[in-house]
């Protein structure tokens, strides 16, 4: 779509369950963002789908791309669940794309920057966040640092939990929103760009310029017991913030900082529908 909708022009959305349907805002919200950018217009079509998600249905997941570069999403199930979407596909700048979780779905959603694939066997590299090398991660996780997106659907009425975390590093800023749920529902996310204050120690670089492209976690740069809350340090007792995690909580007060970081990191919602945002501080 143009970056200047013209008036009775559709919004359009990618949408899951891994074919090439569309969806579509109403006539009606066409006419309301008709002299807006195609930013506010996917975001509107968006809402719309969010919004009219039944309760009762599977909830649907919409990932939307507000960063100046293409991101690959990366999803990875739990043990023993399904594979959504092939596990990995391509998002434009301003592009989104929504699917249904299967109910009591698990999984992990992360962002992969600076990836080049080969069109015809969709082999390459990402230069964060790759999984093995391939376009579709098809049930492999992201290389650390990237930053994860975590959720486990409740069965029934029984609740869902979620975050974002930087447990395995930060490679950009993602939130997670739920809509249409009951209980406490906040936003999690990162939404700083920790690339830009990251320690040395932790600094991962890149491109032709070398800047900061990724920001390792302490107990992946370093590997201590007392950063990766291991051995003597193996739990939440034991295992208290560092300086390195205190400025991963600073930056990012709604996300993980450190493995257990729980008390003020997972959040909880029922019958809720969510949308991913990378880049949201854009």
């Amino acid at each position: 779509m143009s970056s200047k909708p013209i008036l009775g022009d559709l919004c359009l959305i990618n949408t899951g369950e891994q074919r090439g349907r569309r969806v579509i805002a109403t006539t009606t919200t066409v006419n309301t963002v008709a002299n807006m950018d195609s930013r506010l217009c996917i975001l509107v079509a968006l809402l719309s789908v969010l919004a009219n998600a039944r309760p009762s249905a599977a909830a649907t997941l919409a990932l939307y791309n507000k960063c100046r570069e293409t991101v690959w999403p990366g999803i990875q199930p739990s043990a023993g669940r399904a594979v959504l979407a092939r596990g990995g596909f391509q998002l434009l700048p301003n592009q989104a794309y929504s699917l249904r979780l299967p109910a009591g779905w698990s999984g992990r959603v992360w962002g992969r920057r600076g990836c080049a694939f080969d069109p015809a066997t969709g082999r390459g590299r990402c230069a964060t966040g790759d999984c093995g090398g391939a376009l579709y991660c098809n049930g492999l996780g992201g290389e650390p640092p990237a930053t994860l997106a975590e959720i486990t659907l409740g069965q029934g009425r029984q609740q869902d939990f979620y975050d974002v975390s930087l447990v395995d590093g930060y490679n950009l800023g993602m939130s997670m929103t739920p809509f249409r749920g009951s209980g406490q529902c906040g936003s999690a996310g990162c939404v700083s760009d920790l690339n830009e204050v990251c320690p040395a120690g932790l600094a991962v670089r890149g491109g032709t310029d070398n800047r900061v492209v990724a920001c390792k976690s302490a107990c992946s740069a370093f590997g201590s017991p007392r950063y990766c809350c291991t051995g003597s340090f193996g739990g939440p007792q034991q295992c208290k913030p560092t300086a390195y995690s205190r400025l991963f909580k600073a930056a990012c007060p709604r996300a993980y900082s450190y493995a257990y970081d729980d008390p003020t990191s997972i959040l909880t919602c029922t019958g809720a529908s969510y949308l991913i945002t990378f880049c949201p501080q854009h």
